[in-house]
Parts: structure tokens; C-alpha cells; sequence
């Protein structure tokens, strides 16, 4: 990997800010939009992922970028967890959630990959 200088330079910042366009065009919808409690926390469960890489990769050390991009891929589960409740709840449909949550599970897998890298780099 070549040296990256800025955080909107990261595959995995990228595709996180995508996934938060999802969510919020999704939860603009229907039902969705109705029910704020869970509307808001999806929100910031989505938000959660870049702005914990962004965070991360603003700080002094690989170590606390490794911590906040742990957070991210904590985040991404419970993103993940509220898709399922909002699915059970009717707001999205079989094909919605696929589509976001295999969006959601490819940021967290991009995410643990990249832990790895970063841990095998500081281990050397």
C-alpha cells in the first residue's frame, strides 16, 4: 500500500460515505421516516463508521487508528442488528436489506482487513 496522506484517500472512508447516503436515502422512506428512534440511531450507527476511520486516522499513532477503526467495525454490527430489526418491522423489504446489509458486511470485512494490515505493519 502506498503511502496515503489523507483520510478521503481510504478505499474503506469512501465506501463507508456511500453506505451513509444509503441509509439516509432509505430511512427517508415510507414507514422508515415515521419511527424517529430507530431512524436516528441508524443514522448514527452509519455515521459512526467514517467518522471513527477519519477520527482514527487523524490521530498520533497506528495503535489509536487501529482502536477507532475497531470502533467503525463495531459500528458496522449494529448497523447491521438495526437493518434486521428494521426488516422484521416491515420498513424494508427482502431486496433492500440484502442489498445494504451485504453493503454493510463488505465495509466491516474491508474494515477487518485492514486492521490486520496495519497490526502485521506495526508487529515488523
Amino acid at each position: 500500500m502506498g503511502t496515503i496522506n489523507r483520510f478521503e484517500d481510504l478505499e474503506v472512508w469512501q465506501v463507508s460515505m456511500n453506505l451513509v447516503s444509503t441509509i439516509y436515502t432509505i430511512t427517508n422512506q415510507s414507514e422508515f421516516a415515521k419511527d424517529f428512534g430507530l431512524r436516528d440511531q441508524i443514522r448514527r450507527s452509519a455515521i459512526s463508521i467514517p467518522s471513527n476511520i477519519s477520527e482514527g486516522f487523524e490521530r498520533d499513532s497506528q495503535r489509536q487508528f487501529v482502536y477507532f477503526l475497531l470502533i467503525a467495525k463495531g459500528s458496522c454490527g449494529e448497523l447491521r442488528t438495526q437493518l434486521t430489526i428494521a426488516k422484521n418491522l416491515q420498513y424494508l423489504n427482502e431486496k433492500e436489506y440484502k442489498k445494504i446489509n451485504e453493503e454493510c458486511f463488505s465495509v466491516s470485512k474491508q474494515l477487518a482487513g485492514f486492521i490486520k494490515y496495519l497490526r502485521t505493519k506495526t508487529d515488523n
